[in-house]
């Protein structure tokens, strides 16, 4: 097992009592649609751990994960409207930020496990499967849990901040 999903899988043990199982795959899973394709999925069922960067006037950066169907994309204006923020104040964080302070490398960041806390909000479209499918720790390695399973060990919000994609 590659060591970040083996570092996630120990913590998940250790701070949540979470016997995960991982599945890995060489080629990666760098697209929800690659995830899906891998585990035999739908795209729906993959829930992508994105990590957003919201300022408010002179205040510290704050960083929120939205953990989001692989089927939706976040909008940002939702996402500043749910923070309570100006549009223009969300963006994507950048790579070093999240490594840095989520202590994961985008792709693998998994819904939970971080190395501080940090606000995190959750697709209801999530909540209408019976198995999700997440990052853990690496873009080639995921795992599977009940969206109630997720919520609760991500602290996580249900909120809708994805684009209407009709």
């Amino acid at each position: 097992m590659h060591p970040r999903a083996q570092a996630f899988t120990e913590r998940a043990a250790d701070a949540y009592d979470l016997d995960v199982t991982v599945r890995e795959f060489p080629e990666g899973t760098k697209t929800a649609a690659d995830a899906a394709d891998a585990v035999g999925c739908e795209v729906g069922q993959i829930a992508s751990s994105l990590v957003f960067s919201a300022a408010n006037g002179d205040a510290e950066e704050t960083l929120v994960v939205a953990i989001t169907s692989g089927a939706n994309r976040v909008d940002e204006a939702a996402l500043a409207d749910e923070l309570g923020v100006p549009a223009d104040a969300v963006s994507m964080a950048d790579p070093e930020t999240i490594r840095e302070r989520i202590g994961w490398a985008i792709g693998g960041v998994p819904p939970f496990c971080h190395d501080s806390e940090v606000r995190t909000l959750l697709d209801p479209t999530l909540t209408e499967y019976e198995t999700v499918w997440a990052a853990a720790g690496t873009p080639s390695a995921v795992f599977s849990l009940t969206p109630e399973s997720l919520r609760e060990h991500a602290a996580a919000t249900v909120a809708d901040v994805t684009a209407d994609t009709t």
